[in-house]
């Protein structure tokens, strides 16, 4: 009787501690619901970080395009592109005091070439600097140095 005892006491421990089925799917569905609420909410972050990434791109290379202007007295023609920036152009105007100013021209979040026009058609400086955007095509949503400027006023 008492050897019955000891095995009823030690079965009902392991029952007690043990979770059932129901409780451990019930814990699953409620991280999953909870992992699904935050992927949704990072998902626009995401995009705001990417727009961030790109304008901090964009101010870095009109600083060095500045540089280039105040060296050459003219910034790179729009054949010259960015690329007079890394590599001496070869195309005329053939700048007279020029530097390396860049390792490498910065590609925008989307693995894309940063895009540049002299003189500047959608902005008050001097040249147009953007991205196309998420979509890669010359559109409304691209980002570029005329949302600075439109900033500062």
């Amino acid at each position: 009787m008492i050897l019955r005892t000891n095995q009823n006491r030690r079965q009902q421990r392991r029952s007690q501690h043990a979770f059932t089925l129901v409780e451990i799917v019930l814990v699953i569905a409620i991280i999953a619901v909870l992992g699904a609420a935050a992927i949704y909410k990072i998902k626009g972050t995401v995009d705001v970080a990417k727009e961030t990434r790109v304008e901090a791109d964009i101010k870095n290379v009109i600083t060095q395009l500045k540089v280039y202007d105040a060296r050459n007295q003219s910034p790179p023609t729009t054949e010259q592109g960015l690329k007079a920036l890394v590599e001496q152009p070869t195309l005329e105007p053939l700048p007279a005091r020029w530097t390396q100013l860049l390792e490498e021209i910065p590609k925008d979040p989307w693995n894309r070439d940063l895009q540049y026009a002299y003189p500047a058609k959608r902005s008050k400086s001097e040249y147009d600097v953007f991205s196309l955007g998420k979509d890669g095509v010359e559109s409304a949503d691209d980002i570029g140095n005329w949302k600075a400027s439109a900033s500062k006023e």
